[in-house]
């Protein structure tokens, strides 16, 4: 009699079960939520440290009384827009709101040619909150007088609205272009933030905690947009050249020492320029420097 033999069946190994192919259904999926909630818990921090302690009111007011009360001492004033006759270098002065019309039409315009309709109305999303929530708070969020500052001191300016600017577009920017030129445009939009902060910090218009707490608004509404995104329409993982990183935030930190730097105080200058310097990193961070928030973690599957 000849015996057939069954087809051999795998060997059970244990923990093979755990061993599966990743489940890349919804309910699997990790929300890239803590990035939302640090960029927040930042502003808030910052908010209250800066503004809502003695201290904090006393370091800042006292860096505008290093050098001349006027902005003329800026290496950056003759392309500030302040010069009678001048130019400003956008958004500054009166350059402020047709940046923001013509930013919002390059996305609208992206965002049509090429049919990515999720990640415009999430850039739109970005550039509106930001915008628009730094108006909101700039009425609402008080400055309590607790040194007995000068009047001129006493104007709220948390958060800057001319650093959010260049901070919501070159965040809604990476969401639309394509992701090949997504860490050429961080970096084009890192280093013209660079040179704005430093020169909102230098000449006066804005204390640094203003400039830094715009940028982290606009980092937290961009982690709330990618967050909210359906997994099939968030970014990818953004690839660049090892060197691009280096190259981009040593240029930054040039731009942000020659747009911070003063004729009449050298301390005032450099606390502007590491003030720009930290809000574009903290840009290039949330745009291209975290590949985890874009590339969606999955759990593997039980079986």
């Amino acid at each position: 009699m000849t015996q057939h033999d069954s087809p051999a069946l795998p060997a059970h190994r244990p923990g093979a079960s755990r061993q599966g192919p990743a489940d890349p259904s919804p309910s699997r999926t990790t929300r890239p939520w803590m990035p939302a909630l640090l960029y927040t818990l930042g502003f808030l921090t910052l908010y209250l440290l800066a503004i809502c302690t003695p201290w904090g009111q006393r370091a800042e007011n006292a860096l505008f009384g290093l050098g001349s009360e006027g902005s003329e001492d800026a290496w950056i004033y003759p392309l500030s827009g302040s010069a009678y006759g001048s130019t400003p270098l956008p958004p500054l002065e009166l350059s402020a709101k047709p940046t923001l019309m013509v930013g919002l039409a390059v996305i609208v315009v992206l965002t049509l040619v090429r049919r990515c309709w999720w990640p415009g109305c999430a850039a739109l999303g970005v550039v509106i909150l930001t915008t628009g929530g730094k108006e909101v708070l700039k009425s609402t969020l008080p400055r309590p007088d607790l040194v007995g500052a000068p009047e001129n001191l006493l104007d709220q300016g948390f958060p800057s609205g001319h650093t959010a600017i260049p901070a919501a577009l070159t965040l809604a920017a990476v969401l639309v272009v394509s992701p090949r030129i997504r860490p050429y445009t961080a970096t084009a939009g890192v280093l013209w933030l660079a040179c704005i902060a430093a020169a909102s910090a230098t000449m006066g218009g804005h204390r640094p905690s203003e400039v830094l707490g715009a940028t982290l608004l606009a980092c937290a509404c961009y982690g709330l947009a990618t967050w909210l995104l359906p997994p099939a329409a968030a970014p990818g993982a953004t690839r660049s050249t090892r060197a691009l990183p280096v190259i981009t935030l040593t240029v930054a930190l040039a731009i942000a020492l020659v747009s911070g730097a003063r004729n009449d105080t050298l301390t005032r200058s450099l606390v502007s320029a590491a003030t720009a310097f930290i809000c574009a990193a903290l840009v290039w961070h949330a745009a291209v420097g975290r590949p985890a928030h874009t590339a969606r973690r999955t759990r593997p599957a039980l079986g």
